[in-house]
């Protein structure tokens, strides 16, 4: 005779296996995400102009983390996203926020910018980016090791490397690789010029 408890839909050994065989693969698939979210690759949107023409107001992209967390080099050329520089912290930005920038210059090289133009180890950096000359220039400077030179490619609005100076590695969170919003633009992220 079943039990008032079974009549119920109590405690059933068979529900409960199928409710676990349904919520296991659902809290693998979650924790899997979770990990790639900060492990891997996770998606960024734009909030600034500092990247135009490259990067537009709100173009959504995803920024790949594995290359930073093993300590791979970057090429030059990379769009890098970044935790604010302590001098920027120090005027108010949020450690937890996140800049984008372009590589120009990696440990060793001699930066400048004159006439214009960008100049690396001597010579002028072609194609780089900006759609205007640069209306500043930069002394000449040897980036240190563990550190990059970063820009935008809006330089003359762009609150970048040659304000505050040459970045540390370890602020980085990752790099752009590919551009997911808007649709007309979907695609990779190349680092577009070679160095050197």
């Amino acid at each position: 005779m079943a039990s008032s408890n079974d009549l119920a839909g109590g405690d059933n050994p068979g529900r409960r296996g199928a409710i676990r065989r349904q919520l296991l693969p659902l809290l693998a698939w979650v924790v899997l995400a979770l990990v790639l979210r900060w492990a891997v690759i996770e998606p960024r949107w734009i909030p600034s102009g500092s990247m135009l023409p490259t990067l537009q107001l709100n173009d959504r992209v995803l920024v790949e983390k594995l290359r930073v967390r093993l300590h791979r080099p970057l090429p030059i050329g990379s769009v890098v996203v970044f935790h604010p520089p302590p001098l920027l912290q120090e005027a108010g930005y949020d450690p937890a926020s996140a800049l984008i920038k372009r590589v120009v210059g990696l440990p060793g090289d001699r930066i400048e910018v004159r006439d214009g133009r960008l100049w690396r180890n001597g010579a002028v950096v072609a194609p780089d980016w900006t759609a205007e000359p640069i209306a500043y220039s930069l002394e000449p400077l040897t980036v240190p090791a563990g550190q990059l030179l970063v820009l935008g490619d809006n330089r003359n609005a762009s609150l970048d490397s040659h304000l505050w100076g040459p970045l540390s590695e370890e602020q980085l969170i990752g790099t752009a690789v590919w551009r997911y919003w808007p649709l007309g633009r979907f695609g990779p992220m190349g680092t577009g010029w070679a160095r050197p």
